[in-house]
């Protein structure tokens, strides 16, 4: 039998659906990562970050491969186009599809030195691409090629498509991991990730103020997240953060309050909302990918 919903403020209850229940609708990775919602087929695309592939689940057509390999493909986003935008851990680099389907690299270097391995990021609604830049492409043998660490830390950067330009706007993290914007994008939270494999270190979500829409200030800790870390998370409509951790999908109140957690059997990784009425939750955990449906939307 699935887990029950764990509750700890009545605001979650307005957040659940009818039927609570976590559903594995996927289970062909070896370790699932970054997914993103396909409106126009109902589809589901993600990675399989350690297995350097990328993946698509379908209820008509089930799992298929999209690239194999991957070039270790993590986080994905979909632009103003709604063209792919991913990560890619082993090209250090970050990736668009473009609309013949060929794979190109938009941006792989700051200050004329190699990033270190693009891991998560979002499309801002200005078209700016905002990415973190842990080193695990590079330190993990299965999540990237390897190679010399060539930037001083762990940024999360800003990128303009169109004019190329790419700034650092979070320095003082140490293993920075997922983001996202609320709502208004007036505030920017991410994560950090070094306990992963950094006695002692942070496993928490950060959270800025965005001035101007461009720059970050007054950074502080919003939430530690245990069990385990806090991977990836979305933010719904409502400014709640529904994030990962080793457990379960934990959800907070823009106030920084605990609403409760939806358990998962695997280790969570990462998620996103979609189904045609945004109100589905997909997460990526483990070898798998599950969903549930909220009364939420993102």
């Amino acid at each position: 039998m699935p887990e029950a919903i764990e509750i700890y403020d009545d605001r979650m209850v307005s957040l659940m659906g009818q039927v609570n229940v976590v559903e594995k609708i996927a289970d062909s990775a070896v370790w699932s990562e970054g997914p993103v919602y396909i409106q126009e087929d109902d589809s589901i695309i993600w990675s399989d970050a350690h297995g350097n592939r990328l993946l698509r689940w379908s209820v008509k057509d089930g799992v298929t491969v999209l690239r194999d390999p991957s070039d270790y493909q993590s986080g994905n986003y979909r632009d103003k186009e709604g063209r792919i935008v991913a990560c890619s851990s082993g090209l250090r680099a970050i990736i668009r599809q473009e609309h013949d389907g060929e794979w190109k690299i938009l941006v792989d270097r700051y200050q004329n030195k190699r990033l270190n391995s693009p891991n998560d990021l979002v499309v801002k609604s200005d078209g700016t691409i905002w990415f973190t830049d842990p080193t695990y492409g590079i330190t993990e043998p299965n999540q990237g090629y390897g190679g010399e660490q060539e930037q001083p830390g762990c940024f999360v950067y800003r990128f303009e498509p169109k004019s190329g330009e790419i700034e650092a706007v979070v320095t003082d993290m140490i293993r920075p991991n997922g983001l996202a914007f609320s709502p208004d994008e007036k505030l920017l939270y991410v994560s950090d990730t070094a306990s992963h494999n950094i006695p002692d270190a942070p496993h928490h979500i950060r959270v800025y103020e965005v001035i101007e829409g461009r720059q970050i200030a007054n950074g502080r800790v919003f939430a530690v997240i245990e069990p385990g870390e806090p991977d990836g998370f979305r933010i719904d409509a409502q400014g709640n953060i529904f994030t990962s951790s080793s457990d379960s999908v934990q959800v907070y109140a823009p106030d920084g309050t605990r609403l409760g957690k939806i358990p998962v059997p695997e280790t969570c990784t990462n998620m996103t909302f979609g189904g045609p009425k945004g109100d589905r939750l997909f997460i990526t955990a483990g070898h798998s990918l599950y969903a549930i449906d909220l009364n939420t939307h993102g």
